[in-house]
């Protein structure tokens, strides 16, 4: 890893949900639990645990433990007339302050004193996400004029080290060493 990490940014929110539900309630703290994911969390494990993906091929490493979305996003949508609060989309962990989207691939975000989670990738949204509000998912999947396909829905990881996570807790981001992969959908 590159040089040591420096604080970006903050964590909004928290939230957990021990349900295959599309949103999960906003908590006080959750734990992240090294090599498994969010503790008390319905997609905590080792192997995939997102219902699609267990269809496929249930022993496949689980590259999704821990879901982040950046609040900013939230406020662009606003902007549309869409609402949506922390934890709406099933994320686990709402930032403020960090450009997620734009992280390379292995890159680690300590949260608070202890935990950090290292990408994996970027959520691909599916079409629950219409059942929050209709039109949103349109808005969250944009298309550039070259035809590439911009994916807003936050991004994904792996617990590096456990911790618990709280509303308030300073956010630090560890660059890998370069060359840089941009994230791809997981």
């Amino acid at each position: 890893m590159s040089a040591a990490a420096a604080p970006h940014g903050t964590v909004v929110a928290v939230a957990r949900d021990s349900g295959h539900h599309f949103t999960k309630p906003v908590r006080d703290e959750i734990t992240l639990v090294e090599h498994h994911g969010v503790e008390g969390d319905a997609h905590a494990g080792a192997t995939v645990r997102h219902l699609h993906q267990v269809r496929k091929d249930a022993t496949a490493p689980n590259l999704r433990q821990v879901h982040l979305m950046h609040a900013e996003l939230f406020d662009q949508v606003a902007a549309d007339g869409f609402a949506v609060d922390p934890g709406t989309l099933g994320e686990n962990v709402t930032t403020r302050g960090v450009d997620l989207l734009g992280l390379p691939e292995g890159t680690r975000i300590r949260l608070g004193a202890d935990a950090v989670v290292e990408l994996t990738g970027l959520r691909t949204p599916c079409n629950q996400i219409n059942g929050v509000q209709q039109g949103l998912m349109k808005r969250l999947v944009e298309v550039d004029d070259d035809g590439t396909v911009r994916r807003l829905s936050g991004v994904m990881g792996v617990v590096a080290t456990g911790g618990v996570v709280r509303a308030g807790d300073a956010i630090e981001i560890e660059l890998p060493d370069a060359p840089h992969r941009a994230l791809g959908p997981v």
